[in-house]
């Protein structure tokens, strides 16, 4: 109600009332909003003096009676215009209670008001800890200390619903606000709510606290009994799982000492598996294991029971003759349990007792040959009857039991006499070598003879033979000189237990017979040759094709291709369209050209558009960069003009702008692909008649990288941008510095134009007006003729290219047609700039020159 009077009296003040009136509006009123306040300890608060009439003065007072300063501690008095002053009290506590007044005086009148201020406590939580841990079945007492004034009321809830202690005597709100919780279980635990509530004021707060119970572990062994192998160096695993909360921490024992991280033991992080390193008989027996958490511990036992494993003791290699009449290998173990032993060879398994029929493919020959195995108790023999070459290799021996097993090979060595193989037929020509190959299988090595008409090689007579013997082949090479040279061959290998000979033969080589034209695709400038290969290569490889064209009665035009494996497409190129065209064919070897195939006749088609050329794309090192190569075929009878490219995603519809490549070109880059994107790429050729078919390919891109290329190698943070607006401010500070140094010292550069043509004053030391001129400046020695440079603004480019001999440069002198000229020094400089600004320097020339010749720019 008092505002809204405050409110009609501003209202109205601008109203003229009638003069009977005037002493009532004379007096003054004052009025404090609000009428009363609370406040909270530590809460501030303000109170606004409002005055009625005119005031000269509005003070503030404390409880005491005591002026309120405009500064003073935790109070502070405002004024904001001529009728209206704040109060306001900061971080009140209770000795900021008390009446407040407001004083209002003009002259002898005076008006005041008074304001009752409450300081309160406000619910606060003063201990109420999260989280808060029990032990399960324990008594659990869950602390809430909460002060106001006056006192609150407590109310407890959990997991959203209030606890009714009079509905579950587990249950116990005490005196002082706590929560009781007897035999307290896993189930109880959860978040908690302690809310406290003042009635007086409606006022309401809460705390949520986590209540934690732990539970006593419980521990179980993964095996209660483990089998372990001794000295092989192996491990054993013991494993217990522990549950409880929180999760406990197991530790081992055996014979009462505890068992430590170390050479010996390896524990995981919470211990639940000991490793037993490198197993000893003497690791044998119980091992404890316990589960220890907050809650308290348990424990189990885990038996180890540590066996050997099998271990192969005897097996010695054997050395055997060729028809010996057996041969027996010996295997002996040890282990526990007893091991089984058997034996082996390749992919062959020697059964027990077996009078086996063996086959040996992989040898010369394929024998059957009996096999004798036969074991008694740690001991096994194997036994090879009629012992033949074929024999000799590895046998493996095999012990094995329950836990394990160990095998080791055993080397069969059989002497035999030499067994020679080699291909038969060598072909060559007269000066041309060749190598015939006499292959020996023997133990011991054999010693190898050669042997031409009984005469054993290479004799005095015969220089074009050299022998080249390695341990299991010999080499006979031989250079033909004649006919004599060709013919049979003996090569005769001996060692102590016998000897073999076998006959070669030297084939004279011939030519190739003609390949078959089958058919012949003509275009506009080229044409397909299609043909078969030679009946006969005159047994030499083939290593060139000759093919030969002409117009009907000209001469033959020839060219060779190299011989490509699969390969029967020749292309014939630099044809004329509309032509009629013979073509034929040979092949040629080493020792020479063959015949000639029959003649073909094709006629090339008219001048046309170019046909699509061959394309491969190859992913750049970047990842999203396409290096897209071509291969010209017909290019229609016209040269080609140029290439077009074009490309898009597949996934789109539009392609991107085509790119023209001239016509010598081979390969485009395309650049800023997007990743892991397949892309389409078109290049189509055009000459004067037209644009060809466009040759097709699709490649994709590679995956985005995690990570920039650089970053790993300290490379700075800067992208591209940022390093070439760096270079662009360093080059044009250099630019502005050598300027600078122009203008000062040689008077010349961008600041001596400014100053003459602006200006109209030379550089500091500037000693005449020519150099205004543009005239050649004299130094001091007179006879020596000045040169004139003429630099252009492109030759300060940062990225002009290093000029050839052939460009102008510096020692270039300047014509006519470069649109520059300098004259001597009795004629005015006269230069045109087309395009360029030109920076006239003046450099002394050491040797004198005569007037009228023109300076070298």
């Amino acid at each position: 109600m008092s505002t809204w009077r405050f409110i009609l009296a501003k209202h109205f003040r601008s109203f003229e009332l009638p003069r009977r009136f005037d002493f009532e509006h004379s007096a003054i009123q004052v009025q404090i909003t609000p009428a009363q306040g609370e406040i909270s300890v530590g809460e501030s608060k303000f109170f606004l003096c409002e005055v009625t009439g005119e005031a000269k003065d509005i003070d503030w007072y404390t409880p005491s009676g005591e002026k309120i300063l405009q500064s003073m501690q935790d109070l502070s008095v405002s004024r904001s215009d001529e009728v209206t002053s704040t109060l306001t009290i900061y971080h009140a506590n209770v000795d900021s209670a008390g009446i407040y007044k407001c004083v209002a005086r003009d002259g002898e009148k005076e008006a005041q008001a008074t304001v009752q201020v409450k300081i309160f406590q406000k619910i606060t939580f003063q201990s109420a800890p999260s989280p808060q841990e029990f032990t399960e079945g324990d008594t659990a007492d869950i602390v809430c200390n909460v002060v106001s004034s006056p006192p609150p009321t407590i109310i407890w809830k959990h997991k959203g619903s209030k606890i009714q202690a009079s509905k579950d005597v587990r249950y116990k709100i005490m005196a002082n606000g706590h929560l009781q919780i007897r035999g307290i279980k896993k189930t109880d635990e959860g978040m908690y709510t302690c809310e406290a509530r003042v009635m007086a004021r409606g006022e309401i707060d809460f705390k949520t606290m986590k209540v934690v119970v732990n539970v006593l572990p419980t521990i179980r062994a993964r095996q209660f009994e483990v089998n372990a192998t001794a000295d092989i160096g192996s491990s054993a695993l013991l494993a217990c799982d522990a549950d409880g909360f929180p999760d406990p921490v197991v530790t081992w024992t055996h014979n009462g000492a505890a068992l430590e991280e170390g050479d010996k033991y390896s524990l995981n992080e919470d211990g639940s598996e000991l490793i037993i390193k490198d197993v000893k008989k003497v690791d044998e027996g119980d091992y404890t294991c316990t589960a220890t958490n907050k809650a308290g511990e348990k424990s189990q036992e885990v038996d180890l029971n540590v066996f050997v494993q099998p271990k192969i003791t005897y097996l010695n290699n054997k050395t055997a003759s060729e028809f010996d009449e057996e041969v027996i290998l010996t295997c002996e173990a040890s282990g526990d349990p007893t091991p089984t032993i058997s034996w082996s060879s390749e992919s062959t398994i020697f059964t027990e007792g077996e009078q086996a029929s063996w086959t040996r493919p992989d040898k010369y020959e394929s024998l059957d040959r009996n096999i004798v195995v036969y074991s008694h108790s740690r001991v096994s023999s194997l036994t090879l009857k009629n012992v033949q070459f074929t024999y000799a290799g590895q046998y493996l021996c095999i012990a094995s039991n329950s836990i394990g097993q160990d095998s080791q090979s055993v080397y069969l060595e059989v002497r035999y006499s030499p067994k020679i193989q080699g291909r038969v037929a060598s072909y060559t020509w007269e000066k041309n070598p060749a190598n015939i190959s006499c292959e020996v299988d023997a133990h011991p090595e054999a010693n190898v003879v050669w042997f031409k008409d009984g005469a054993q090689l290479p004799s005095a007579n015969t220089t074009n033979v050299k022998i080249y013997n390695m341990p299991t082949v010999s080499y006979l090479e031989i250079t033909p000189e004649s006919q004599i040279d060709f013919g049979n061959y003996n090569c005769t290998a001996s060692n102590e237990l016998g000897s073999e000979s076998k006959e070669f033969i030297l084939i004279p080589a011939d030519v190739p017979s003609a390949p078959e034209i089958k058919q012949v695709e003509s275009f506009s400038s080229t044409a397909m040759v299609e043909f078969e290969e030679p009946d006969s290569t005159g047994g030499v490889p083939l290593l060139k094709y000759r093919v030969e064209w002409r117009f009907q009665g000209k001469e033959w035009t020839p060219k060779e291709y190299s011989v490509e494996d699969g390969n029967t497409k020749i292309l014939v190129t630099g044809l004329k369209p509309e032509t009629t065209y013979e073509v034929k064919m040979s092949a040629i070897n080493g020792k020479g050209e063959g015949e000639s195939s029959a003649v073909s006749f094709f006629k090339t088609k008219p001048v046309r558009e170019p046909s699509a050329p061959k394309l491969e794309a190859i992913l750049a090192e970047e990842g999203n960069s396409l290096r897209v190569t071509w291969i010209k075929q017909d290019d229609g009878g016209l040269p080609i003009i140029h290439y077009l490219v074009k490309y898009k995603a597949k996934h789109v519809p539009e392609w991107k702008p085509e790119i023209r490549v001239p016509s010598l070109s081979e390969h485009t880059t395309l650049n800023g692909l997007a990743w892991n994107t397949e892309y389409e790429v078109h290049v189509v050729a055009e000459n004067q008649q037209g644009r060809s078919d466009p040759g097709v390919v699709s490649i994709k891109t590679a995956a985005q990288p995690t990570a920039v290329p650089g970053s790993a190698h300290g490379g700075s943070g800067l992208g591209t941008g940022a390093i070439v607006g760096i270079l662009i401010v360093v080059f044009f500070l250099l630019l502005v510095g050598v300027d600078v140094t122009c203008y000062f010292l040689n008077k010349c550069g961008l600041l001596m134009c400014i100053a003459v043509n602006v200006c109209g004053k030379a550089g500091p030391g500037a000693k005449s007006k020519d150099i205004e001129e543009g005239k050649a400046a004299f130094t001091k020695d007179e006879s020596k003729e000045p040169i004139v440079e003429v630099r252009t603004e492109e030759e300060h480019s940062p990225n002009q290219e290093v000029k050839t001999p052939s460009e102008p440069n510096e020692t270039t002198p300047l014509t006519e047609a470069d649109g520059k000229i300098v004259k001597d020094d009795n004629a005015k400089s006269e230069t045109e700039v087309k395009n360029a600004t030109t920076e006239v320097k003046t450099v002394p020339n050491e040797a004198p020159q005569a007037n009228g010749n023109e300076s070298r720019a």
